[in-house]
C-alpha cells in the first residue's frame, strides 16, 4: 500500500481532527462559515473553466513567490 503524502506542517492526526470539525459542524454552522468567506474584501470567488486551473494556481504561485504552488 502507498504512504499517503501530506502538505509540509500536515500529518494524518491533523488530517483526522479536520474530517471530525467538518462532521460534527451542523448546517446552519457550515453555512454561515460560507457566507462569511463570501463577506472577506481580500478575496474573491469566481468560476473558472477546469482546464484553467493550473495556469492560475501557477499565477497565485508567482505572485506569492512560490513558483512550486502548482499541485
Amino acid at each position: 500500500m502507498k504512504q499517503s503524502q501530506f502538505p509540509p506542517g500536515w500529518d494524518n492526526r491533523r488530517v483526522q481532527n479536520v474530517i471530525a470539525f467538518y462532521e460534527a459542524q451542523t448546517e446552519e454552522e457550515a453555512v454561515a462559515e460560507d457566507e462569511a468567506a463570501l463577506q472577506d474584501q481580500t478575496q474573491t470567488v469566481m468560476e473558472i473553466p477546469t482546464e484553467l486551473v493550473p495556469v492560475v494556481r501557477e499565477l497565485i504561485a508567482k505572485h506569492y513567490g512560490q513558483p512550486n504552488l502548482t499541485r
